[in-house]
């Protein structure tokens, strides 16, 4: 067995009147992401870094924003996708670990609902991922509210047949 690890970020512009999703769920807020699908920056970071540790390239390889099939998308289902690639090449998620940056608003007592909908989506258990959120304390576009940001770290392991 082996074990790999992959680190994603992903970062968006924030605007007003969009529906600020993180983690396959909508948060109550006056803003959301701008991007080409649903602008999910936690489910972005997440595939990059599940698509990094395997080594099959990244999120803009496997769901260019140049294809307009991918516009408005549910980012929940990049990870549908990113699971049965690494079933192929029998991959095994061990473990997430995620801090989103943002200014407002607070995520904490969101994480469960983005854990149970992230699981899913991966088909692993919720404890296998583990969400922190934190500021950048008014410094930058992140700190002044005009973005959102997210770095992942993923173990995966590998069992050679």
């Amino acid at each position: 067995m082996s074990v790999r690890c992959g680190i994603g970020y992903d970062l968006h512009r924030l605007a007003e009147g969009r529906p600020l999703i993180i983690g396959g769920i909508t948060v109550p807020f006056d803003k959301g992401p701008v991007g080409h699908s649903d602008g999910d920056v936690l489910a972005h970071a997440l595939c990059d870094a599940l698509f990094g540790a395997a080594g099959l390239g990244d999120i803009g390889t496997h769901f260019p924003d140049t294809d307009p099939k991918w516009k408005g998308a549910d980012s929940l289902k990049f990870l549908e996708r990113a699971r049965i690639l690494l079933d192929e090449e029998n991959f095994k998620i061990e473990h997430v670990d995620a801090v989103v940056i943002l200014e407002k608003p607070k995520l904490g007592p969101h994480f469960p609902k983005m854990r149970e909908a992230l699981a899913k989506s991966l088909g692993v258990a919720p404890e296998t991922i583990h969400l922190k959120a934190k500021t950048n304390e008014g410094v930058d576009a992140v700190g002044r509210g005009e973005a959102i940001a997210c770095h992942v770290v993923a173990t995966l392991s590998s069992v050679s047949e």
